[in-house]
């Protein structure tokens, strides 16, 4: 927060004077001269207020007040009915003072840390920014692509940008196990694309078919104990190598992907692929924008516009033509193809991963209290958090746009 300036003695003592002035010339008895020094008392408040906004501390301001009032009970009821009228545009001024202001020709610098290099499951970000809605809203948006070891909870928390994406069991664990200061601000999924990929001969229908069987996958994830304990099944982990090369060995492999993703790449190698989507047993995290919440609170106008711009383009992306945020991504991320990121956001759109369902409450941006509450008993019952706590205590709604609320 920004600090306020010691006051100029030479306006101090002018403001003083008159004040003393005014108080000279009104203070007597009888009712009018008293309604005349209300008045101007009031007017001096007024005076105060501005003044004390640039070059005053609210409380000498108020001590200064009170010191010049004369005493009598009306005098002292204009001063009352004054204080929080005074005070609460220093506030809001000390607020301000804490973010500088931005607009579309002096733009608000924010860097966004993605999760992984540019894809299509990243493409309302893409689109906010090629389509200029970020601008449009003040800000200058470097994307950030991930990646392997990318750590974005890790460089949020340590400053290296201002705002991430991730799972939000991902942040839970940082900021309660590891004490990290991070706060979630909006929903970018509203359901979970981790899924089981399977072979479509493959006997295993449901995850309770998967007593006794290696799954390919990255171990360490808090879903895999999940299944285990709720379906009181066991199944051993093998580390993928080489992407979907074992997978596509093995009639009868098992491997964790992401479903608007992998089961492209499987078709094209020719295999015949079902899903079986984690959510579906029970376990649905979202995929979030976090920062750090000293950022949120010091920058509040600056964030609920990060939020809306995003919003914004994630609706245009899947509502729209997509076409901005294709290019963009394909010119970063030449490897991927066309073909793709119309696979991957086709699949978006079918399973309601970002948008959500309206019938159950679901709305793009939204982060419900009682989801994040089921997930935050889930991980602290399966003992990976190490407490229980509030969604309040990781989350905050006051930066979402009304509609997402």
């Amino acid at each position: 927060m920004a600090k306020g300036r010691s006051p100029d003695p030479k306006n101090r003592e002018a403001v003083a004077g008159q004040c003393r002035r005014s108080q000279e010339k009104t203070v007597g008895s009888g009712s009018a001269s008293g309604t005349r020094w209300e008045l101007s008392f009031l007017s001096q408040i007024a005076g105060f207020r501005s003044r004390c906004i640039v070059r005053h501390s609210p409380l000498a301001c108020v001590l200064r007040s009170v010191s010049l009032a004369p005493v009598n009970t009306r005098s002292h009821l204009a001063l009352l009915l004054s204080f929080p009228l005074f005070l609460m545009p220093v506030m809001s001024a000390s607020a301000s003072d804490a973010e500088a202001s931005f607009s579309r020709d002096r733009p608000r610098k924010i860097i966004f840390q993605t999760d992984w290099y540019p894809q299509a499951e990243h493409g309302g970000f893409y689109q906010a920014s090629v389509k200029g809605f970020y601008r449009e809203a003040g800000l200058d948006v470097t994307l950030v692509p991930g990646g392997p070891g990318a750590g974005a909870t890790q460089r949020v928390a340590r400053g290296e940008a201002d705002v991430g994406m991730g799972r939000s069991d991902t942040v839970m664990l940082a900021t309660v196990n590891q004490g990290l200061p991070l706060l979630l601000i909006a929903a970018i999924t509203q359901h979970d694309y981790e899924a089981l990929l399977v072979h479509e001969a493959s006997p295993i229908r449901s995850f309770a078919d998967l007593e006794g069987r290696t799954i390919i996958a990255s171990p360490g994830q808090p879903w895999i104990p999940f299944l285990q304990k709720k379906l009181k099944i066991t199944f051993a982990l093998t580390t993928a190598k080489g992407g979907l090369d074992a997978f596509l060995a093995d009639p009868s492999a098992v491997q964790q992907c992401i479903y608007t993703n992998e089961p492209f790449t499987a078709r094209q190698h020719g295999a015949h692929v079902r899903i079986l989507p984690i959510a579906s047993a029970g376990y649905d995290v979202y995929t979030a924008l976090f920062c750090r919440r000293d950022f949120a609170e010091h920058n509040p106008a600056a964030t609920r516009a990060f939020v809306a711009a995003s919003l914004r383009g994630w609706r245009d992306y899947l509502e729209n033509d997509p076409n901005s945020a294709f290019a963009e991504i394909l010119r970063l991320n030449p490897k991927l193809s066309r073909e793709l990121l119309i696979f991957s956001r086709d699949e978006m759109i079918r399973h309601h991963v970002t948008a959500g369902e309206s019938q159950k409450g679901e709305s793009l941006g939204r982060l419900s209290p009682s989801r994040l509450h089921e997930q935050i008993t889930a991980l602290t019952e399966l003992k990976i958090l190490t407490s229980l706590i509030a969604p309040e205590a990781i989350a905050s709604w006051d930066y979402l746009p009304a509609e997402a609320k």
